[in-house]
């Protein structure tokens, strides 16, 4: 086939009904793929997800051409030290490509560089909404322009009024919008029980090869990847979501904030993944999760709980990215400045919160929500550490991880580094929150209830120091309120106890 036309699919746009493929039908343009070893190292990602991201190409690639497309896939072997962009060059000065199409990327920087890369080659550039998304960017800033505050519960009615999802006429399902009251149950103090495991998938012989090549080309990389069994295929992400929407989904919603040691899992969908690299669309997720509410599979609460995080909070965090950048990226609002530990590449700490989280994180990729909001992102608040290592560290250790939905999450959700753009408050908590809702701090080293002292646990630490570093701005915060009270109590003795405590714990970070 000769053709002066050309799609670009990008890494996480691994999908059939992807807008520049439908608009350009096989035998119409070439389709370019493009693996890049400096995309790849531009933070020190984790084994698993590269793995993720190669293994899903590769098998997208033969699914367009067995669908009658001419793909061109460049290779790590074959992209060299080059750069994305600067292969995409190149193939499009080889293929006498004038004209490229491609749905709109997840990530800034990508943007910006395709876009001034075409500018200079005078290559007509067209970047077509990605219908993937319930909201479009243009909808997203048309609603924002509307509030002084971003909040995404006003987001989310809108969108399910818009959708009609678990609505009854114009009232939601059950007469409220919103059951996160009813998800907040820790496990029993026996533990979780028996918890019905999630879809997991052997390495096909395409897969297996790049594992080894991942292993050969990143073996100083951070991760494991024996334990690799994620989706990569549009038949393995269908499965994924009907075992967890039949076995898993009606636990879900109870036990969704819940932690427990060597529970990696717990009863969460493991979605994200499959979600994210658009093998599964948001609405066919939606629409099962739905429809097993309606037929008595699962409880409304956890179908609502459910549906928030994919109908909701995925598509608010995507649209305040897209409104924000690049200036997300800079946001320091709190002025944290401090060095990663050394054990966040390691989870070899003696916080058992920490190790466990961090620990199956370089296992398999992956922790779910409130690990990485309540117990990773809530020390590097209240420890003050850098959020731009910290946003990096996310976007290198996880397999769901596309700049979109991580920077939001890590640096407007967990570090308050926007300085509450659209959150109400800082997400934090002392050592009680963890174990109120784990059994890590069972055979801790250190007692969530010291906050002073050699047993003091750092997160308790750390939280009464931060109330105290930052009484003024929690005091004038009406959600934030009580927690000023609470450190206005304290003697000037206590105070001068509790800044020594703090001092002492942030010089020894990397022993903790």
């Amino acid at each position: 086939m000769s053709s002066t036309r050309a799609v670009l699919v990008l890494g996480d746009q691994l999908d059939l009904s992807n807008p520049a493929l439908q608009a350009n039908p096989p035998g119409s343009a070439a389709v370019l793929m493009i693996e890049s070893l400096q995309e790849s190292k531009l933070v020190w990602v984790h084994k698993a997800r590269i793995a993720v991201f190669l293994a899903a190409m590769r098998h997208f690639a033969q699914a367009l051409r067995e669908a009658g497309y001419t793909v061109h896939y460049s290779a790590l072997a074959d992209s060299g030290q080059r750069s994305l962009v600067e292969v995409l060059q190149d193939q499009c000065e080889q293929l006498g490509i004038a004209s490229l199409d491609m749905a709109e990327p997840g990530e800034w920087r990508l943007e910006q560089d395709i876009t001034t890369m075409a500018r200079k080659q005078s290559l007509k550039l067209r970047m077509l909404d990605d219908g993937h998304y319930l909201c479009t960017r243009a909808e997203f800033a048309t609603w924002a322009s509307k509030y002084k505050q971003l909040r995404m519960e006003y987001f989310y009615r809108e969108m399910r009024k818009r959708t009609g999802v678990l609505m009854e006429g114009e009232q939601p399902a059950g007469g409220q919008w919103n059951y996160d009251a009813d998800n907040r149950s820790a496990y029993p103090k026996a533990g979780p029980g028996s918890i019905s495991p999630p879809a997991a998938f052997e390495p096909d012989k395409l897969t297996l090869q790049v594992l080894d090549e991942v292993r050969q080309r990143f073996a100083d990389h951070p991760g494991e990847l024996d334990d690799f069994c994620w989706p990569v295929t549009r038949e393995q992400a269908l499965h994924a979501l009907e075992v967890f929407v039949t076995t898993r989904l009606p636990n879900f919603g109870k036990y969704q904030d819940a932690m427990w040691t060597k529970t990696p899992f717990g009863w969460h969908s493991l979605l994200s993944v499959a979600l994210n690299l658009h093998l599964l669309n948001p609405r066919e997720v939606i629409e099962r999760a739905e429809q097993a509410c309606k037929e008595g599979q699962v409880d409304l609460p956890s179908a609502e709980g459910f549906i928030r995080q994919v109908l909701g909070w995925r598509e608010f965090m995507r649209g305040v990215y897209w409104l924000d950048m690049p200036g997300m990226r800079q946001g320091n609002a709190l002025q944290a400045q401090l060095d990663l530990p050394k054990w966040f590449w390691t989870g070899h700490t003696h916080m058992r919160c920490l190790g466990d989280s961090i620990g199956q994180t370089l296992q398999y990729g992956y922790a779910h929500h409130i690990q990485r909001l309540m117990v990773i992102g809530n020390f590097a608040l209240l420890a003050g550490l850098s959020p731009q290592q910290v946003e990096d560290w996310f976007l290198a250790v996880y397999v769901d991880a596309v700049e979109w939905v991580e920077l939001p999450n890590v640096a407007g959700m967990a570090l308050f580094a926007n300085g509450g753009r659209f959150t109400s408050k800082p997400y934090i908590s002392s050592g009680a929150y963890i174990k109120r809702m784990s059994n890590y701090c069972d055979n801790c080293r250190y007692n969530p209830s010291l906050k002073t002292g050699d047993k003091a646990c750092p997160f308790t630490t750390l939280y009464w120091g931060f109330l105290d570093r930052r009484e003024a701005m929690l005091s004038a915060n009406p959600r934030t309120g009580l927690m000023a009270k609470n450190i206005a109590r304290l003697s000037d003795d206590e105070r001068q106890k509790l800044r020594q405590q703090c001092e002492l714990t942030l010089k020894k970070l990397d022993t903790l």
